[in-house]
């Protein structure tokens, strides 16, 4: 199986008014791309629990994030035309949504839910996997960028039986 390219998002929190603050992917040739994002004027929701989860502070976004503008910009340039696989969609959707209606852009791809790449057997080890590729690559914290990359290993693993 080729390796499809996958995406994670990074919020604010969960909810009504949580928003995108990292995205990052990983591309079917395992090219990364991360970026945090800058807070649009209205996107004011912040969520101690989800902060201590990423790790990332609301200043950090605003000392070196970039506009949504750029970020959806890059993300169409990188994935044009491809359909790109998340793990949480029913979230991801929303904040994808959300980063391209504050860049006034459509996305030039196709978001979809990971799951439905995998069979019932494989959806039944996929947590499993998931957690032995992330000690395997010592990815100790949430981040956008490092999360897509273990899925997409996972997803390898499970497909075509590699051990990384």
């Amino acid at each position: 199986m080729q390796l499809p390219a996958i995406i994670d998002i990074e919020a604010s929190g969960f909810g009504r008014g949580s928003y995108p603050i990292e995205i990052g992917l990983v591309a079917a040739d395992g090219a990364l791309f991360c970026g945090l994002v800058y807070p649009e004027p209205d996107w004011l929701h912040w969520d101690a629990a989800a902060e201590a989860l990423h790790g990332i502070r609301r200043e950090t976004l605003l000392t070196h994030g970039r506009p949504a503008q750029w970020m959806a910009e890059q993300m169409n340039a990188r994935l044009r035309g491809q359909t790109v696989y998340c793990d949480g969609w029913g979230h991801d959707y929303p904040w994808l949504a959300k980063l391209y209606d504050a860049a006034g852009l459509q996305p030039s791809f196709r978001l979809d839910d990971l799951r439905r790449l995998l069979d019932e057997q494989e959806a039944q080890r996929w947590r499993g996997v998931t957690e032995a590729v992330r000690q395997r690559q010592q990815v100790n914290r949430h981040r956008a960028s490092s999360d897509a990359r273990v899925l997409q290993l996972a997803l390898d693993e499970i497909k075509n039986g590699v051990a990384v």
